[in-house]
């Protein structure tokens, strides 16, 4: 059996060296800064359906993050990124007279680490395009969801909910109820009770596409146009069992609707090329092309 092994490996890795060669030399490993302004939201059929709410379009920054990958070769790359990320949906409420009697902000804070698979063009040219997309694992820091009533207004109940209990001057007949002001902690990362609690991790899908342009021998600069989309409801399943059923306190007005983070904006990040830009070394990293 040795005397078949032997050989067989001996003849492998004569074959292989060639390519592992290659590969080496062609690979590029970089490192890199990030940030991105995005338009954030938090879809939920509960409350786009639910006639006291309106989405506003709602805007964060993802103030810092970092990156790192490595090129293999002509066009193909991965990326590993970790980015500190706010996010989250303000729906306005609002009464029957159609006027904006307060706000329920919904407000997130996540580490995003996505890992992605990493197209570029190639060639001498100083701006390649680029695209990526891969999964992505966002990592809840802070939460809370907040219901501020700023002004009493009459609101519109939807059919099966209960009064919320606060509420006065019921009218079975259009199912409109008086709201006072008020401000209300809905959902909170602090809160003792699990089902006042997000769920700590969301699994998303990331893509992006835009262009790297050269500003040197080694440093160089990505602009995106980045969104991500979040698979996994952000509420733990204690409370989603509660908005589901009606039962528990604050959530018996409430219809259910599961909810999904999405985001779409502008990423932008300085990179720095160990060994130099492909532009720098004919674009190939040095290796002639064949």
């Amino acid at each position: 059996m040795r005397k078949i092994i032997y050989p067989l490996l001996s003849v492998s890795i004569a074959a292989l060296l060639p390519a592992l060669t290659g590969f080496a030399q062609t690979t590029k490993l970089h490192l890199g800064l990030t940030t991105a302004f995005s338009s954030t939201m938090v879809l939920d059929k509960g409350l786009s359906e639910d006639p006291r709410y309106t989405a506003k379009p709602t805007y964060n920054f993802a103030p810092a993050g970092f990156t790192a990958g490595a090129d293999f070769g002509r066009g193909f790359g991965l990326q590993l990124e970790s980015i500190f990320s706010r996010q989250g949906q303000t729906y306005e409420i609002i009464d029957v007279a159609e006027k904006v009697v307060g706000e329920r902000r919904i407000e997130l804070s996540y580490v995003h680490l996505p890992l992605l698979l990493r197209s570029f063009s190639t060639g001498p040219a100083r701006t390649r395009f680029n695209f990526m997309f891969g999964p992505q694992l966002s990592l809840l820091t802070r939460g809370q969801e907040v219901y501020a009533q700023f002004q009493t207004g009459r609101l519109v109940l939807p059919e099966g909910q209960e009064l919320p209990a606060n509420a006065t001057d019921y009218n079975a007949a259009d199912r409109t109820y008086t709201s006072p002001v008020q401000e209300t902690v809905i959902l909170s990362t602090e809160a003792n009770k699990a089902v006042e609690q997000f769920k700590k991790t969301d699994l998303q899908v990331a893509v992006g596409l835009g262009l790297d342009i050269d500003l040197g021998s080694n440093l160089y600069l990505s602009t995106q146009l980045r969104g991500n989309y979040g698979f996994v409801d952000v509420r733990n399943e204690d409370l989603i069992n509660a908005i589901r059923t009606n039962t528990g306190r604050q959530f018996t007005d409430n219809m259910f609707g599961r909810r999904a983070n999405v985001v779409a904006g502008v990423q932008v990040g300085l990179h720095w090329m160990f060994g130099g830009n492909r532009s720098s070394m004919g674009g190939t990293g040095g290796i002639p092309e064949r």
